[in-house]
């Protein structure tokens, strides 16, 4: 699952509008206007090829920048603390599994508790343990971290649709 499949299911599941992807991305700072945002959008006939010009491919920092804005999208932009940077920390392009991101910066997006969490992957039909999610949701490099798959995001994804859409 690539980072515009990701983009196209988050928007499906929480029923967000081509004008307002445009703003999260801004919120994120990445300039990207609506009709690059239809082109982010579309999908290819084949899956490994975005030769296509009907198609923006996502990369890793382009994702990063849209979980950020959607953070700020949901709940606001946060005052930084004295002695702290007004940016977060941009993701490396070689690092940082994107699923795990999602699943964080999701979570910090719309305010969901860890049984919100559990909740979403129930109604997706998969059981998740508090010490697997915990185990997710931590920092690459922890001895408890896992990187959380593909399988994992889709039925996370499809959690989310079930919850908000119903």
């Amino acid at each position: 699952m690539d980072n515009n499949d990701i983009l196209i299911r988050l928007r499906y599941a929480l029923e967000i509008k081509n004008k307002e992807m445009a703003e999260i991305f801004k919120l994120g700072g990445e300039e990207v206007t609506v009709p690059e945002v239809i082109q982010i959008l579309t999908k290819s006939d084949d899956e490994d090829e975005y030769e296509d010009d009907n198609q923006i491919k996502c990369n890793n920092n382009m994702f990063d920048s849209f979980l950020n804005g959607l953070i700020i999208f949901k709940r606001g932009r946060q005052e930084p603390k004295p002695g702290e940077s007004n940016t977060p920390e941009p993701v490396s392009p070689k690092s940082a599994n994107v699923n795990n991101l999602l699943l964080k910066k999701v979570k910090i997006a719309l305010a969901l508790t860890t049984d919100d969490m559990l909740e979403i992957f129930e109604l997706a039909g998969i059981r998740v343990s508090k010490g697997e999610l915990g185990a997710l949701l931590r920092k690459e490099g922890h001895k408890n971290y896992k990187e959380c798959g593909d399988k994992f995001a889709r039925n996370f994804l499809k959690g989310l649709a079930l919850k908000y859409r119903g």
